[in-house]
């Protein structure tokens, strides 16, 4: 698909599945640990985090290009006691926004030639952007199993996708991961059971849903 900002050849069919199965894999073993000495050492490092405050810890979310889950998974734990869990969720959408307004100003105004050849280093190839298929590669890219958030972000400003829509597109999607992320995290370090099974089951219902739309959508229902 000449719109397609993946690498189909590399991409594995069941990525999504892999990771919902990563993720259930880590909430056993944290679960496991919850009593032990290396939770002894985690609770340390958490306490060391939470003391710079949740001011800091969404900045710095905003701000880096890190993977969305280094800071999902463990901001209930660390700030649901001052903001609530609810609240929790909120800073981090708010997060989220900001990162994906300043990745899409640098990628396409600021250091767009030098973001270009590093989008092509990696192997994709920018989609060629029109009224009638802005809203479809929107989608595809940000539905790919494969590229992280920031380097869909390059992509899609980059191929001079219409900002508004970007941000839209891009920040819906990651409304349900960034809930799945922090009531999971809450639920696995804090050993709420309850959490842990609806966290799943939010991230659960997006790979089903992605898998699903992949499937409708794509030529031959690749997925």
């Amino acid at each position: 698909m000449s719109s397609s900002a993946s690498r189909p050849n590399r991409t594995r069919p069941r990525a999504w599945w892999l990771g919902l199965l990563l993720i259930v894999a880590a909430a056993v073993i944290l679960w496991w640990l919850r009593d032990s000495a290396p939770r002894e050492v985690l609770d340390r490092l958490l306490t060391g985090v939470r003391a710079a405050g949740p001011t800091a810890y969404f900045t710095a979310m905003a701000l880096l290009p890190a993977p969305l889950a280094w800071f999902t998974v463990p901001a209930g734990e660390l700030f649901a006691a001052q903001l609530t869990l609810p609240g929790v969720v909120v800073a981090a959408l708010v997060a989220v926004a900001v990162q994906l307004a300043l990745s899409y100003a640098v990628a396409r105004y600021g250091l767009r030639p030098l973001v270009a050849r590093l989008i092509r280093r990696r192997g994709y190839t920018v989609p060629r952007v029109t009224p009638e298929n802005a809203l479809s590669v929107a989608l595809l890219v940000r539905l790919t199993p494969g590229p992280p958030m920031i380097l869909g972000s390059c992509i899609l400003a980059v191929a001079e996708m219409p900002f508004r829509l970007y941000m839209v597109v891009s920040w819906l999607i990651a409304l349900p991961w960034v809930i799945g992320g922090v009531v999971l995290g809450r639920g696995m370090l804090a050993g709420d059971v309850k959490l842990v099974a609806l966290g799943i089951g939010v991230i659960g219902a997006v790979v089903v849903a992605v898998h699903l739309w992949r499937r409708k959508n794509l030529p031959g229902g690749r997925t």
